[in-house]
């Protein structure tokens, strides 16, 4: 009987194209992931979140579960820039509608990783692995200080602050306020990339109450970087690290169809990948994670290229 799981590293995924004449200068992703085992060097992880119950349960358009294998795909050709081990950390498998199953056990992998001295970039699924890696990343840090002040900065056209009995893609930061106060911790939350017409006055008035820190997509403009500086300045500040979670559907729909919600207007690439290299340069960056690639609603792979190239920035 099938359930919630969690499986190695599909291996297979990780194809591409070899420069041999060229030596190691020429090295590709492909040629540098390893299989995740105990007691390796401490380097990057790339952990998969395959669920499509949240985005169900928030009557969007499934798909997200396969969201993991088509980024590691895309990615498996980039050139490869970097000077630290990479690992592909398997799967987390949610198994019909064990949505808070698979969330904890995502958790308890994140955490894992994290204790052993990686680094963890998430690969979703739906926006529901926001709470997820947020839990996970909250039960690695109090286990190194009594009261972490961690800090969610989230590119994305919704709030995701919806209240509901049921967890789903639509309540992750809500779940994370709620964590907060149960560990008697500040919540402190930035929404970067928000549609004023894909949020309903209740996600504004609970983002209110939670003293959500929005920037609407119509001040992300590249003549006047002010509204989006100041934002990334005082998330930054005020926290002792960082979560980071990259919504594809913050980016327009011409560029990212691959998505259950695709933007009308969106966040210019540009500007995002400006956004997370001016978090990066804080040093405060302890996890982050892509969300919401739907391959069965992209057009010629071209989301989960974007995906890759956000994938390959987070992780530099």
């Amino acid at each position: 009987m099938k359930q919630t799981a969690y499986s190695a590293a599909d291996m297979s995924l990780w194809q591409g194209r070899v420069d041999h004449e060229e030596g190691d200068l020429a090295r590709r992703w492909h040629q540098q992931v390893q299989a995740v085992e105990d007691g390796q060097a401490a380097g990057l992880v790339l952990l998969g979140f395959c669920c499509d119950a949240g985005v169900l349960r928030n009557q969007g358009q499934v798909g997200a579960a396969a969201g993991p294998a088509a980024l590691r795909s895309a990615t498996a050709n980039l050139a490869w820039h970097l000077d630290t081990p990479l690992y592909d950390g398997g799967d987390v498998h949610c198994h019909g509608d064990e949505l808070e199953v698979a969330q904890a056990l995502y958790a308890d992998k994140v955490a894992a990783f994290m204790d052993a001295g990686h680094r963890v970039i998430g690969l979703g699924g739906g926006h529901e692995i926001g709470y997820a890696s947020f839990s996970g990343l909250m039960e690695h840090q109090c286990r190194q200080q009594a009261t972490p002040r961690i800090g969610i900065i989230n590119f994305d056209a919704h709030l995701d602050l919806r209240r509901s009995a049921r967890a789903s893609s639509g309540t992750p930061f809500n779940q994370c306020a709620t964590l907060c106060e149960a560990r008697g911790l500040p919540f402190h939350y930035t929404c970067i990339g928000v549609s004023r017409y894909h949020n309903t006055d209740a996600l504004f008035e609970r983002a209110r109450q939670l003293n959500t820190r929005i920037v609407l997509d119509e001040e992300l403009n590249g003549w006047d970087l002010q509204p989006l500086n100041s934002a990334l300045d005082q998330a930054i500040n005020e926290v002792d690290l960082l979560y980071v979670t990259v919504c594809l559907d913050v980016l327009p729909a011409s560029l990212a169809p691959g998505v259950s919600a695709p933007a009308g207007r969106g966040m210019d690439l540009g500007l995002l990948e400006y956004a997370l290299e001016r978090i990066k340069s804080s040093n405060k960056m302890r996890m982050a994670d892509i969300a919401e690639l739907n391959p069965a609603r992209d057009r010629h792979s071209s989301t989960a290229r974007v995906a890759a190239r956000l994938l390959a920035r987070l992780a530099g």
